[in-house]
């Protein structure tokens, strides 16, 4: 006896088949702003392809894998806007040292003797794990040896911008300023087809970086379509000298030199002026906002509220492990709204959607990946990172945006996706060896914690 064929009825519609359904308690797409409920996201790829209520999922959609995750909160991957990922293997080298003196006494020396490939990409690879896990899909790195930190977010599944580091004195990566520019415009043409890797020009700072070396950096910029990321008005003293020698804010300096623009990224600002506000506004340039570290380096509190009221685009970023020392967006969230709300006086400034958004689509933006990433909408690459809130220390839940930022730790991370790839699963790095590379971790941290000689 032959088997009945399988019933098919040409009256009802077919499924749409898609690769991965997750079915989530809360989806929170950052871009409309709100919280969905109850709501499944469809990928299909690398891309988002829906998100609709649970029931229409089931009637419209035949997904290959499906996830159901009723106790949590599905966001867009965070964006870690400013780092320098190499130096998490300096991680405590110097803590409660005023940013020159621990620059000078503690970092550069370090530097000096230890920078080199392998160095970078260990540092690297250990800082890429520690964001992953912490629900951070990209990041903006400014570090020597860019081509061998590509290999380590490569490796890691991990979608970055690479600065091209770039300073008027020698170290061990470079000679001059043309030699940092030839490393780093190399790096980039070796990793130019890298799908998750892009690459920005990163001078190190206005106080280090001369006004013959800014001209060519403009230059290279318009002439390869390329940012441009700078250190800025990080410290009184920075722009104080700056006052005394030039007559104007290092950000004027820049601005008279054609630096600024819509790809000008200006990190800190902590001691950014009015006028220099109205520079960025004029010119549609962004702040990256690193809370824990300019507290943690007593630079000051970023006039974040301001900034965001004036137009600016506002993001957030860890700084180095070094200086913070943790890279966990989900703490500089919380610290942003709460320094916003104390500097200010003004319980409403900077609220937890605003704080959110700052880690997610203004980072994406910043770094001209808005119409790619920092939203959970159909099209964009599927960057998800879903958040426990399931546990004692989470509940009850009346608001998920409000837990996102001044509830939740980066352990309450489960799963994280990269263009569709589940590189965290369970709460386990799918991409990095991780025994291995706290082998590596150890055996630096017996180099580097020889004391250093004058």
């Amino acid at each position: 006896m032959q088997p009945f064929p399988p019933f098919s009825d040409p009256a009802l519609p077919s499924l749409t088949s898609v690769d991965l359904r997750i079915d989530a308690g809360f989806v929170v797409p950052v871009q409309p702003e709100g919280v969905l409920k109850g709501h499944a996201v469809l990928v299909t790829g690398e891309t988002i392809v829906a998100i609709v209520p649970i029931a229409d999922a089931d009637a419209r959609y035949a997904a290959k894998e499906t996830l159901v995750l009723p106790a949590h909160v599905l966001i867009p991957g965070l964006v870690n806007s400013h780092t320098h990922a190499a130096m998490t293997l300096l991680r405590g080298i110097a803590d409660d040292v005023p940013l020159l003196p621990w620059l000078q006494q503690h970092i550069w020396p370090r530097e000096a003797r230890f920078l080199a490939p392998d160095f970078v990409f260990d540092g690297t690879l250990l800082a890429a794990a520690e964001m992953l896990q912490g629900g951070i899909t990209t990041c903006a790195d400014m570090y020597f040896h860019p081509a061998d930190a590509s290999r380590a977010f490569e490796a890691a599944g991990m979608r970055a911008v690479l600065g091209i580091p770039v300073l008027d004195f020698p170290t061990p990566y470079a000679a001059d300023a043309d030699a940092y520019l030839q490393h780093g415009l190399a790096a980039r043409d070796a990793f130019a087809h890298a799908p998750r890797l892009r690459f920005a020009l990163a001078p190190h700072a206005p106080y280090t970086v001369g006004d013959d070396t800014w001209r060519k950096i403009v230059m290279f910029a318009r002439q390869l379509d390329l940012p441009i990321v700078t250190h800025l008005a990080e410290t009184r003293t920075e722009v104080d000298d700056a006052m005394r020698a030039t007559g104007v804010t290092p950000l004027a300096r820049l601005d008279a030199l054609g630096v600024t623009g819509p790809s000008f990224i200006a990190v800190h600002g902590v001691h950014l002026s009015p006028a220099d506000i109205a520079i960025l506004v004029a010119q549609g340039s962004h702040v990256v906002h690193c809370p824990a570290s300019n507290m943690k380096l007593a630079s000051g509190i970023a006039p974040v509220q301001a900034m965001l009221d004036a137009g600016v685009n506002v993001s957030i970023g860890t700084d180095s492990a070094a200086s913070n020392n943790r890279l966990d967006l989900f703490s500089e969230m919380r610290l942003g709204s709460l320094l916003a709300k104390v500097a200010t006086g003004d319980a409403a400034a900077v609220p937890a959607a605003t704080a959110l958004r700052m880690a997610t689509l203004n980072g994406a933006r910043a770094l001209g990946l808005d119409a790619m990433i920092g939203s959970l909408q159909p099209g964009k690459l599927a960057d998800l990172v879903a958040v426990d809130l399931g546990g004692i220390d989470t509940s009850p839940v009346f608001d998920p945006v409000s837990h996102l930022v001044h509830a939740v730790g980066r352990e309450c991370v489960t799963d994280v996706w990269v263009s569709g790839a589940r590189i965290v699963r369970d709460r386990q790095l799918q991409t990095i060896d991780t025994e291995s590379l706290l082998h590596r971790t150890r055996a630096w941290q017996r180099q580097l914690a020889i004391p250093l000689t004058p």
